[in-house]
């Protein structure tokens, strides 16, 4: 099946890598840098390891966000987000939202995928390690996670509708719409802050939806 129009737009996009070796991660890099790694095989039975970098705040010269692509801890590609790499047996796509990672996975040409492990110093191996050490305490986390984008899901959507049914045209056919919550700006302001780590938590798990993610997180 031939590439899609987007597929092959994402493929211009890659560069050539600076060949600069991987920088270890360090620990104040934790919110600021992600890090993600695969070995793969790449023939005569040699494997390579194949790592990803983003880092969320930007190039320091342009601010934009960029994915690299290391193979054995040498730059050998690069592209703005989304990316999307051609590796020996298939490709590795990067995607972000605005508070993290939301994929980074190695789809095989059967189209097979295989999430790229991060590294355990960063925030996404800190989490996943969490998860594993302690998957009951991981699973309340997550839950709650989804419950405080929910509330903040609905809470945007409140405040959206009633300056929305106040555009005439609107108001003539649907009629206008007041808010029934009238929330403090200390519990408002709490709300919000609770779905932004509500975003953030998921993020470091690589979890994503439109509507929870981008509706309430971002």
């Amino acid at each position: 099946m031939g590439s899609s129009w987007n597929e092959r737009r994402l493929e211009r996009r890659v560069r050539p890598g600076d060949g600069k070796p991987l920088k270890p991660f360090r620990w104040w890099q934790l919110t600021r840098r992600s890090l993600l790694s695969l070995a793969l095989p790449v023939g005569g039975g040699l494997s390579a390891t194949y790592t990803v970098e983003v880092k969320h705040g930007g190039d320091a010269e342009t601010g934009v966000v960029r994915a690299r692509l290391y193979r054995d801890g040498v730059c050998e590609a690069e592209s703005k987000i989304p990316a999307r790499f051609p590796v020996p047996g298939g490709r590795i796509e990067v995607r972000r939202s605005e508070v993290g990672l939301r994929r980074c996975h190695f789809v095989a040409d059967d189209g097979s995928e295989r999430r790229l492990v991060p590294d355990p110093r960063s925030a996404e191996g800190r989490r996943m390690n969490f998860a594993r050490e302690h998957p009951g305490a991981s699973a309340l986390i997550g839950a709650v996670s989804v419950v405080l984008l929910l509330v903040g899901v609905g809470l945007n959507l409140l405040q959206a509708a009633q300056p929305i049914s106040e555009i005439p045209a609107v108001a003539q056919a649907l009629g206008s719409f007041e808010s029934p919550l009238r929330l403090p700006v200390w519990l408002s302001v709490a709300l919000g802050l609770g779905a932004a780590l509500g975003a953030v938590e998921r993020a470091m798990r690589m979890r994503y939806h439109w509507l929870l993610d981008g509706g309430a997180g971002t």
